[in-house]
């Protein structure tokens, strides 16, 4: 029995290839993917040459996936391979000589803009339906409004933390430094202590943020700002005061605004990079001169016995609160890898998925 190849007729999308071969009641049908990335294909059936064995073999330009769909009808083989890589290739074969037996298949053949249409047109279609499938949050119109409220008023006393500081620090120079709290502090307070919504937020399931790291942070800033800064007037004229607020504010200043733009589904990609890298040396920074805080008011506690613990007699007068504070100069920096690690995760997410939208 003579062998022969049967005519072939071909078209891709960016992640598919589609083959046809004429060939009518085929039996037999074997179709191979080699691994030097060919595809063997023989079959018995009627083709131009009448009722033979046919086969052909085509080494693709690209590797393909494994995984071979095809369906024998009376009249042809229809033969469907993905691509390892979603993207346009210019020919079939790895060969720039087109095989004779070869062509297009002009009944689903696009062009590459074509393609790029109908695919985003499937995209759109898929998004709608999972939409449609999605249950609408009825106070979802509030919750965006009251998110994008809270953020707002942060941006503003932040913003006026930022200028403030930034202005003194112009005019006054270094004298600025020592005079930083009485001159920011009833607006810090305002801020850390709405910040304490943060942490009621993704308990009540208004953001995706995970609790404990931004219980971790809410809570270390305000044992600065109250404990440290607050209650010890010896703590509030010193320069240590000027770097943590201004660091602070520094974050904020880029963190607020982009999830406020968030709530209103905008996004400006400038602020997205500084949202996601700035923290990278600032938040360690912000770290450091926490910790340069607590470590200045270690002697002033021992002086002062102010939050200090009574013990009975026999064991002394009472403990000295420094000894708590320098077990949270440990927690701070474990805070710091927690917070640091969350953090670096969020900004590999958000990064891969603007990669992956790209290509």
């Amino acid at each position: 029995m003579q062998i022969l190849t049967p005519h072939v007729y071909w078209a891709q999308r960016h992640g598919e290839i589609f083959l046809r071969v004429e060939l009518s009641d085929a039996t037999n049908v074997d179709i191979r993917l080699m691994e030097d990335n060919t595809l063997q294909f023989r079959a018995q059936g009627h083709g131009a040459k009448g009722d033979n064995q046919y086969e052909f073999s085509l080494e693709f330009l690209e590797p393909v996936k494994p995984e071979i769909h095809q369906k024998s009808t009376q009249r042809q083989v229809d033969i469907k391979i993905k691509k390892r890589e979603e993207r346009w290739w210019q020919r079939l074969t790895l060969r720039e000589k087109k095989p004779v037996f070869l062509g297009p298949d002009f009944d689903r053949w696009l062009d590459e803009s074509d393609a790029e249409m109908e695919l985003q047109a499937k995209e759109k279609i898929n998004k709608i339906s999972v939409e449609s499938r999605v249950r609408k949050d009825p106070y979802l119109g509030l919750k965006k409004g009251y998110l994008f409220m809270y953020n707002l008023v942060q941006f503003l006393g932040f913003s006026w933390i930022f200028v403030n500081m930034t202005v003194r620090l112009f005019i006054l120079g270094q004298d600025s430094f020592y005079d930083t709290f009485h001159t920011a502090a009833d607006m810090m307070y305002f801020c850390q202590m709405m910040a304490l919504l943060e942490v009621i937020n993704p308990l009540l399931g208004l953001v995706k943020t995970k609790f404990f790291p931004a219980m971790i942070q809410v809570a270390g800033r305000n044992v600065i700002l109250f404990v440290i800064f607050g209650s010890l007037e010896e703590m509030q004229n010193k320069a240590v005061v000027f770097f943590v607020f201004y660091l602070w504010s520094t974050i904020e200043i880029f963190r607020y605004p982009f999830y406020m733009l968030a709530c209103i589904d905008t996004e400006w990609k400038l602020l997205t990079w500084l949202r996601y890298s700035l923290w990278i040396p600032l938040y360690p920074l912000g770290v450091v001169a926490e910790a340069v805080a607590v470590i200045q008011s270690l002697p002033i506690f021992d002086e002062t016995r102010l939050f200090s613990i009574p013990l009975p007699s026999v064991l002394g007068r009472s403990l000295s609160f420094s000894y708590t504070l320098q077990l949270y100069l440990v927690l701070m920096f474990l805070g710091l890898f927690i917070n640091f690690r969350h953090l670096y995760k969020q900004r590999q997410r958000r990064y891969r998925s603007r990669k992956k939208k790209v290509q």
